[in-house]
């Protein structure tokens, strides 16, 4: 009833192409056991781990756009960029095997002695994997898409994360979902804390919630980048989001809620807070987070109910971005 119900309110979207790949609503689930573990607010999780596209993840949502934005233009090659680990590639590469596309992945730095986690499943799903060495591999997908133009092919190119006015629409629409999934429990969220990195979901969330009215914080947990760095990046995204929707809702990045006191050591290196967020979300909720962006997620939101930041009379909703099969990759840490 829900699925039934949910698609004919997303009005916002509607006119846009897309394709279905998300096994979509995702679950709306309480976490009991980890609310009565922290003595804090009451903590539910959006189970976007649950999409269904190789083994799933928030991407596969940007993607159901993106994707049909490529098809639109006649494409007949996606080409992407990411890191060794990226969830965004192996969804990709998960999306254009159902479609019928060539895919190629450009990933950072130089190729790992072993191929595990993500990157085993890129090589499942028939990408073509490019390592860009020493060199940005912003430059290197530009000379991947030159030559496959030079080849007689017609590629076209999706940004890191699928985070572009195209992609963001997966967000709008995920907002929708959860607008609905509220109403049908009569509850309202205080908060709604997340990863952000390249500030594509949470710019989708940011135009959706700003066109739906809602009032909930959107506490984004930053990854990699500073306060203002990402909030300038999602209201570069959110705009043209919203302008692309036909409203004219003002935005800045003023708009935008960040969490930055999280970033750890950097991109991809798993602390102390992060492997602890992730074995207590495992051994409260058997619910598994990953080393990257969900496990520092969480620990950003245990630590801000540690301080008081988050009031134990709050509800909260932490948003599950998928990533579980970069676990692998960090068996070590995890043994040690």
């Amino acid at each position: 009833m829900l699925r039934r119900d949910a698609e004919r309110r997303l009005v916002l979207t509607s006119s846009f192409p897309r394709i279905s790949f998300a096994h979509l609503p995702t679950p709306l689930e309480e976490m009991p056991r980890l609310t009565k573990t922290l003595d804090g607010p009451r903590l539910l999780i959006k189970r976007d781990d649950q999409t269904g596209l190789a083994i799933g993840g928030n991407k596969t949502r940007k993607l159901e756009f993106s994707i049909a934005e490529a098809l639109r233009r006649n494409a007949d090659t996606v080409v992407t960029v990411g890191a060794a680990q990226s969830n965004h590639c192996r969804q990709a590469a998960a999306a254009t095997a159902r479609c019928g596309l060539r895919c190629i992945l450009v990933l950072r730095g130089d190729e790992p002695a072993e191929w595990n986690g993500n990157l085993l499943l890129d090589h499942l799903l028939g990408a073509q994997v490019r390592f860009s060495g020493a060199r940005d591999r912003a430059e290197v997908a530009a000379q991947v898409m030159q030559e496959e133009q030079a080849a007689g092919r017609r590629p076209f190119f999706i940004p890191l994360g699928a985070s572009d006015e195209f992609g963001a629409m997966g967000y709008v629409a995920a907002m929708e979902e959860l607008a609905e999934q509220l109403r049908e429990r009569q509850m309202r969220a205080d908060r709604i804390v997340f990863a952000s990195s390249s500030a594509g979901t949470q710019a989708g969330l940011c135009a959706g919630a700003k066109a739906l009215s809602l009032k909930s914080q959107l506490a984004a947990i930053a990854i990699d980048s500073t306060r203002a760095e990402l909030q300038a990046d999602v209201a570069a995204i959110a705009i043209p989001t919203l302008r692309r929707l036909g409203l004219a809702i003002p935005f800045s990045a003023e708009d935008v809620s960040v969490y930055d006191g999280y970033l750890g050591a950097g991109y991809g290196i798993m602390g102390a807070p992060e492997k602890e967020a992730i074995e207590l979300t495992a051994r409260t909720e058997g619910i598994l987070l990953d080393p990257v962006y969900t496990g520092r997620a969480m620990a950003g939101l245990i630590d801000l109910i540690h301080q008081g930041e988050f009031g134990k009379h709050e509800t909260i909703i932490f948003w599950h971005t998928g990533g579980a099969p970069a676990l692998f990759a960090y068996a070590q840490q995890f043994k040690h």
